[in-house]
């Protein structure tokens, strides 16, 4: 399902590129994945396509470029209407968009939280994780996604974050299965999908990349 060129400057242990990826999965449409240096030197591409915050993901579309990953998978939804991610009545459409706005507000935030904490902080910042999760399994209520019986937009901005979530487990002490079991359900669901599970990174590489990431912000 083409509708001209699709290239996304990407970084494989970003879940916002994954959103972008598993939405374009989605739609059975076709791209290029540019992998960006974002440590050593962003591509000139990268600097001209996102000069204000010169981030991942870029998504360029016939050579106009998007930037920031909740945007872009909206622009998807609207380009590639079939199937549609977004629910059919406006009512719950509305609340899509709430559980997205709370998504990119808080999750990723979190996790960070935990691990840039060192000692007593940790705790603080695991249980503040925590009850970001539990206010999300009760969005989630009894339904096999945020959208309802299908996959859909509040998911894909979802699941690329809990690829994370084995590196705040680690340095927080927990495991999100023991707290949010209900959560943890949804997240093996997703994983089933094709779509989520090719563009999944390997947990353990995420840890590793985190542990990185430390040891550079001068925490151990």
């Amino acid at each position: 399902m083409s509708k001209g060129e699709v290239l996304i400057l990407d970084f494989c242990f970003s879940p916002f590129c994954m959103r972008v990826k598993i939405a374009l999965g989605e739609k059975g449409v076709e791209y290029e994945s540019r992998e960006e240096d974002l440590f050593g030197g962003k591509s000139e591409l990268l600097l001209k396509s996102n000069p204000i915050h010169q981030k991942v993901p870029v998504f360029l579309h016939n050579g106009k470029p998007l930037c920031e990953s909740t945007t872009i998978v909206t622009y998807i939804d609207e380009v590639w209407p079939s199937p549609p991610l977004l629910p059919a009545c406006a009512y719950d459409r509305a609340q899509a968009r709430f559980w997205a706005d709370f998504i990119d507000k808080k999750v990723f935030d979190a996790v960070g939280n935990i691990w840039r904490s060192q000692g007593t902080a940790t705790e603080s910042a695991k249980n503040e994780f925590i009850e970001i999760l539990k206010q999300l399994e009760g969005a989630l209520g009894e339904k096999h996604y945020f959208g309802g019986d299908s996959f859909g937009f509040v998911d894909i901005l979802a699941i690329p974050l809990t690829s994370w979530f084995y590196a705040a487990e680690k340095f927080g002490g927990f495991k999100v299965e023991d707290e949010c079991p209900k959560f943890s359900a949804w997240m093996k669901k997703c994983m089933q999908k094709e779509t989520v599970a090719k563009v999944y990174p390997d947990p353990e590489k995420v840890y590793e990349f985190v542990a990185m990431m430390r040891k550079m912000q001068g925490i151990e």
